[in-house]
């Protein structure tokens, strides 16, 4: 299965941070204003769902006006509005989230944090010389 999406973008608002039942895994919610590509178009806006660990660092860091590189797969859904017309959706469901800026660079030149997968490890940054175990 072949569903990969990449997308750069800033956030439109806060994420919105819920937990199940147990409180075991968090589900981030927030839309992404995606950048133009060119004049003829204008800024698109997807809704990004991010899950478990990654849900838990969207609630810590990422707040509106952010802009982040996303590595997501689409997930389409459909519900029925009050008028009863079948609406249907697409969630984009967030497997890498990094930052595309530090916070103190005007500039755009692309800082990135370490990157969280939602299996919960941590990349290793190049050039490291000592790890933390033998």
């Amino acid at each position: 299965m072949m569903n990969k999406c990449l997308f750069t973008g800033r956030l439109t608002k806060d994420p919105e941070v819920r937990y199940t039942q147990e409180g075991k895994m968090a589900i981030a919610r927030f839309s992404l204003a995606i950048d133009k590509l060119d004049k003829e178009h204008s800024a698109g806006f997807i809704n990004v769902v991010a899950f478990g660990k990654l849900g838990e660092f969207s609630e810590k860091y990422l707040r509106k006006g952010v802009k982040i590189e996303l590595e997501s797969h689409v997930s389409p859904g459909s519900y029925n509005n009050k008028e009863g017309v079948k609406v249907y959706t697409f969630d984009f469901v967030a497997e890498k989230i990094d930052f595309a800026e530090s916070k103190n660079s005007g500039n755009g030149n692309k800082q990135t944090s370490d990157e969280i997968s939602d299996d919960g490890f941590v990349d290793i940054p190049d050039g490291a010389e000592e790890l933390p175990f033998e």
